[in-house]
C-alpha cells in the first residue's frame, strides 16, 4: 500500500523505514532480517515479517546493492515458449554472462500484453539487476515500459526499441528477400507465404520483404496464410496450399512451421520440391535432417544472445558511450527442398548462396 500524507493523498510506496518504525526496531534491523541475517532472532523476524505483510513493503533491492556496487546480474525479459529460437537465443544470453562474470535472472511472460511486459520488467528492477536484455517484440511501447527503460540499462532484441534502448536485430525484411528471391530465380512465376503472428515484428518485417520482392518483380502476389510458429499451424496451411493446383514455391516464416508444411504437401501427395518448393527461415538443427532437407535462411540465435550481452556489459562500463544498434545479416542455406518448377534441379546453387548439409 501507499504511505499517505495528513490530507490523505496517496505520497509514495512503503519504505524500510516504514516498516522499521511499525515492527518497534531499527532500519538496519530490518535490512538484517530480510537479508536473512542469522542474528536475528525469530521473535524480531516474526515482527519485522507481520509489518512487510501490514504495509505490503516490496523489498528494493536494487537500493541494498547501490551500497555494495554491482550485483553482477543481467535480466531478461522473454516469451515463455519451447520454440528453438528461444531456447537457442537464451543459452547464447547465458553463455556471454558467464564469461563476462554476470550471472542471468530471466523474467518471462506467456502473452505479449503491455501489461504482462510491464509486470516483467518491473519484477527484475525491483531484483537490482545491473541491466536488463527485453528479448519480446514490442509492438506498442508504453510510458510506464519507457520509464522502466530508463530506469536500467537496456538491449532490446527482435526489433523493439524505446527511447532508452540500444537494439541488437536480425534485418527481417532481408531475411524474407533472400528467401523470395531465391524462388524467383529459380523460375517460379510467384511465391506463397505462411507467415508468423500479426503481433510479432519478425512476421510483419518478413511479411513485407516477401511483398516487396514479388511487386519489385512485377510478379503477382497472393494471399498470405498466417501461422503461429508451431508446427501444426504450418501443417494446417500446408493442407491448404496443397490443393491449389497453381502453388508451385512457398516461403514459409519459420522452420517449424515449414516442417509442418512439407508433412502436409506429402500426405496430399505434392512432392517438395518437384511440385512445390518450400523455404523456410532459422536453419534450426533440424533443418538438415527434414525430408528433404530444408532450404532456409539462417539466424545466428546464439550470437545475437552473445551480442546483446557484450553491448549491454560495454554500456554498464561505460555509461556514456553512445549507442551502437547492432545488425546481424541472415545468409540463405540452399538444400534438397527448392528447385525450378518441375523439380528439375540445377548443378550449382544461385550466386551468393551458400550449401548446407
Amino acid at each position: 500500500m501507499e504511505m499517505r500524507s495528513a490530507g490523505g493523498d496517496a505520497v509514495r510506496p512503503p519504505a524500510m523505514a516504514d516498516v522499521a518504525r511499525v515492527a518497534g526496531v531499527s532500519p538496519q534491523t530490518v535490512s538484517r532480517t530480510l537479508s536473512g541475517h542469522p542474528s536475528v532472532q525469530e521473535s524480531t523476524r516474526a515482527k519485522v515479517l507481520a509489518a512487510v505483510d501490514q504495509l505490503g513493503y516490496r523489498k528494493n533491492n536494487a537500493a541494498r546493492v547501490l551500497s555494495s556496487g554491482r550485483s553482477r546480474s543481467i535480466g531478461v525479459v522473454m516469451l515463455r515458449t519451447v520454440f528453438y529460437s528461444r531456447v537457442t537465443l537464451m543459452y547464447g544470453i547465458e553463455s556471454a554472462a558467464q564469461e563476462a562474470g554476470y550471472s542471468v535472472s530471466a523474467a518471462t511472460t506467456d502473452c505479449l500484453d503491455t501489461a504482462a511486459i510491464e509486470d516483467a520488467l518491473s519484477r527484475l528492477t525491483d531484483q537490482g539487476v545491473d541491466g536488463v536484455i527485453l528479448a519480446v517484440p514490442l509492438m506498442h511501447v508504453s510510458r510506464r515500459i519507457e520509464q522502466l527503460t530508463r530506469s536500467v540499462p537496456t538491449v532490446t532484441i527482435d526489433g523493439s526499441r524505446t527511447p532508452a534502448t540500444e537494439v541488437v536485430a536480425v534485418d527481417q525484411s532481408l531475411a524474407a528477400r533472400l528467401a523470395t528471391r531465391h524462388l524467383l530465380d529459380l523460375g517460379h512465376e510467384t511465391v506463397w507465404h505462411v507467415a508468423g503472428p500479426g503481433e510479432w515484428l519478425e512476421a510483419a518485417s518478413r511479411t513485407r520483404g516477401w511483398r516487396d520482392t514479388l511487386e519489385a518483380e512485377g510478379r503477382v502476389v497472393p494471399p498470405e496464410l498466417e501461422g503461429d510458429w508451431s508446427p501444426e499451424s504450418g501443417y494446417r496451411n500446408g493442407l491448404i496450399l496443397g490443393r491449389i493446383p497453381d502453388v508451385t514455391a512457398v516461403f514459409v516464416a519459420s522452420d517449424e512451421m515449414a516442417f509442418g508444411v512439407v508433412r502436409a504437401l506429402h500426405e496430399l501427395g505434392r512432392r517438395v520440391p518437384d511440385d512445390i518448393s518450400v523455404v523456410g527461415v532459422d536453419d534450426i538443427a533440424l533443418a538438415s535432417y527434414c525430408s528433404p532437407p530444408l532450404t532456409t535462411v539462417a539466424q545466428p540465435f546464439a550470437d545475437m544472445g552473445a551480442l546483446a550481452v557484450h553491448h549491454l556489459v560495454r554500456h554498464l562500463n561505460d555509461p556514456d558511450a553512445a549507442p551502437e544498434p547492432a545488425a546481424v545479416e541472415p545468409a540463405l542455406v540452399v538444400r534438397a527442398s527448392t528447385a525450378p518448377p518441375g523439380g528439375s534441379r540445377g548443378e550449382k546453387p544461385p550466386r551468393g548462396s551458400s550449401s548446407g548439409v
